[in-house]
């Protein structure tokens, strides 16, 4: 019998995830400050530490305000954190390209593709780039979207939204077209107005479909809410379970990774990253896993209790 899970609305910093208390990270650092023996701490290791999902909450804002210098400062910052996220290189694709650096832009996009190829909003985001670069790659994007498009139809969801960012790489490739919008009306901003509302509703329903088993539904809502927040440790940590569950052990070890990197001290992802490790048969790595959650749960904790049954058991223990 699986386990059931609870979701209270993301919304902004913090809330409980199976079991476990979802800790963000949080900023530090200043000049002058020192390590316990009184001698300055170095830039590298006294500088800010940014917290991924607040500085993408800002680059959407800076978005949404028309002012793409400080939305590509904000998403630098969450590509820097969470370089593997592919949310961050499109949002700072869009705020580059906003600002016309098209060099920047291309760059991003390109990062965003690599991590997510099938993702057509980064592929549109390219070619428009590579359009106002006077690149001929520009074609292959186009062709691509073309491609999309006439394997999906007038009938599939997707529909409205691929002829869009078909004829967003079309414009642009043909700026003296009549009626052709700028450069940067031809950005993808459909998911900068839905909101910490909507991101929630997609939050909760993920959750809800997890604990369905509907995998595959549950990775689109949580893709849904992790365009409204970003790299979110408890997105993250839901997403890593999610693939698991669908034996891709690579892909959702790549989530646990980002979400820990966030939030070192994430219970839920600690815990399912050692159920992982029982799963693909590191017992070692999974006792490490185990030894930190001991740490943060002081006084016990219903996740360091399931991870030890996994150890004890040498795999899931519902099914042994």
């Amino acid at each position: 019998m699986q386990r059931a899970f609870k979701a209270t609305a993301i919304g902004g910093a913090m809330l409980v995830l199976a079991g476990g208390t979802a800790a963000l990270a949080s900023g530090g650092g200043g000049g002058g400050s020192t390590s316990g023996g009184g001698a300055p701490n170095m830039p590298s290791a006294s500088g800010p530490a940014y917290d991924p999902a607040v500085e993408y909450a800002k680059a959407i804002a800076a978005l949404k305000a028309n002012n793409y210098k400080d939305a590509a400062r904000a998403a630098g910052r969450v590509t820097d954190a969470v370089p593997t996220n592919p949310d961050g290189w499109r949002l700072l694709g869009m705020a580059t390209a906003g600002n016309n650096d098209w060099k920047a832009s291309r760059r991003a996009y390109e990062k965003a593709i690599k991590l997510k190829p099938e993702d057509p909003s980064a592929h549109a985001g390219l070619g428009v780039a590579l359009a106002n670069l006077k690149d001929p790659k520009v074609q292959t994007e186009e062709d691509w979207l073309k491609a999309k498009v006439a394997a999906c139809g007038d009938s599939c969801p997707e529909a409205a939204q691929l002829k869009s960012y078909s004829s967003a790489v079309e414009s642009a490739m043909n700026p003296a077209a009549a009626g052709a919008p700028k450069p940067s009306a031809m950005l993808d901003r459909s998911f900068l107005f839905g909101g910490a509302k909507a991101g929630d509703a997609a939050y909760v329903q993920a959750v809800s479909l997890i604990n369905d088993r509907r995998y595959d539904d549950a990775l689109a809502s949580l893709a849904k809410a992790q365009a409204t927040f970003g790299p979110h440790p408890d997105i993250l940590t839901y997403e890593g379970y999610a693939w698991r569950k669908k034996g891709d052990y690579a892909r959702a070890e790549s989530f646990y990774k980002q979400a820990l990197t966030i939030a070192p001290d994430h219970i839920g992802a600690t815990e399912y990253y050692g159920e992982l490790k029982v799963a693909k048969g590191d017992i070692k790595g999974a006792r490490l896993m185990l030894a930190r959650l001991d740490k943060l749960c002081a006084y016990g904790c219903a996740d360091a209790e399931e991870l030890r049954r996994w150890i004890d058991a040498g795999g899931d223990p519902q099914k042994n």
